[in-house]
């Protein structure tokens, strides 16, 4: 390994298992792109933390992990042969799923799932298959029954790591069947989730974190905003020091580590290229004025104003300043949904793409990441 400009080098992954291993820090974070070896460094650094004996066998370990792997526990039996009770199988040769019904995991995982979904479930342990519903009938007893579903992939993932987190809330509290775990490696939660909720994943994981001190967390994501929001959420919430902001790639053969500290992702930046994208798509969501807000206010006091209405675009003779300062102000405080995102009005639409683009040509960005500008005006 060797450091330049706060750029560390190294042969390979496990070298950089190791240096992971040996930070004194309570939270590492690291970002890099999809095939830098993300998946790969969070096996490395698994295995690591494995002690065999003389025949191989796997006697002691101390990471609980989190990734593709972990997805792919969970498969679908979708009834081919009667299409009517699809279920969610869970592969129980794992010791993932050791010693779980003994725990109460469906209402440990129900206080995670219940901030980010609105379907219902329950897990039969020795079939080793989950039940999901919204609704339930009455049938010939006058017993309410379930009616079953098949939720979304989305809500599949978001269940899926809502019982990991159930898992590790276990181990933070020094469970005895989780003592063994020393380490939490996390790596791309969030990969069919929508802008809102990587945002609240992100926000809820470091308030989850910042109240323990047992164990050493690693977060690797390609998600810009997912990274930047735990990067800002971690340095404004826990004392200074205790976390590390990384950001991993590829050089030829070898990795590189570089310190992030405030560049080169900044916070503001990357909500703005969500922002972009979904003004560029149409998609645009209530949540998205929350998000603009958040932005017009950091850019207002960098700038030295006392409020985010002040840096709105002012023309002569023209009242859409205080109209669309109004319009922020209204549309930033609503009670969104995280399930349910309510897409915007078209008037919305029209309004918030004007305060966007203006935002932008008085606050010049680095027009190679906004390869084209949002350009919709106000319609009468």
């Amino acid at each position: 390994m060797a450091a330049k400009d706060s750029i560390q080098t190294f042969q390979e992954l496990d070298a950089v298992a190791r240096h992971l291993r040996s930070l004194d820090k309570k939270v590492t974070l690291i970002f890099a792109y999809n095939g830098t070896g993300k998946t790969r460094l969070s096996m490395a650094f698994k295995e690591q933390g494995k002690q065999r004996n003389a025949e191989g066998e796997t006697v002691a370990r101390d990471t609980l992990y989190f990734n593709a792997f972990t997805e792919d526990l969970f498969f679908w039996d979708n009834d081919l042969e009667h299409d009517r009770e699809r279920v969610l199988r869970m592969n129980t040769a794992s010791r993932f799923f050791g010693g779980l019904e003994e725990l109460e995991m469906e209402s440990r995982i129900r206080r995670f799932l219940g901030r980010y979904a609105d379907f219902q479930f329950d897990i039969d342990y020795k079939a080793g298959t989950v039940r999901f519903w919204r609704e339930t009938v009455k049938n010939d007893d006058g017993e309410e029954e379930p009616v079953l579903i098949k939720v979304s992939r989305g809500e599949e993932n978001m269940f899926i790591w809502c019982f990991f987190l159930a898992i590790a809330q276990l181990a933070i509290d020094g469970q005895e069947a989780y003592d063994w775990v020393k380490y939490l490696y996390i790596d791309d939660p969030i990969s069919s989730l929508d802008e809102n909720n990587a945002i609240a994943v992100a926000a809820h994981l470091v308030h989850m974190l910042k109240r323990q001190d047992r164990l050493k967390t690693v977060i690797s994501s390609h998600h810009t905003l997912f990274f930047n929001v735990l990067c800002n959420e971690w340095r404004n919430q826990i004392r200074r020091g205790s976390g590390l902001c990384l950001f991993l790639r590829t050089r030829g053969s070898e990795f590189e580590l570089q310190h992030t500290n405030d560049t080169p992702r900044f916070y503001h930046v990357a909500m703005l290229k969500e922002l972009h994208k979904a003004a560029e798509s149409g998609r645009l969501y209530t949540y998205h004025f929350n998000i603009l807000r958040s932005i017009l206010e950091r850019t207002a006091t960098f700038h030295g104003f006392n409020h985010f209405g002040d840096i709105i675009k002012r023309d002569p003779d023209d009242e859409d300043e205080e109209l669309h300062h109004r319009y922020v102000q209204l549309l930033s405080h609503g009670n969104y949904s995280l399930f349910e995102p309510v897409e915007m009005l078209e008037e919305n639409k029209a309004i918030f793409r004007k305060i966007l683009n203006d935002f932008m040509n008085n606050y010049r960005f680095n027009p190679e990441l906004f390869p084209e500008a949002v350009t919709e005006e106000v319609t009468a």
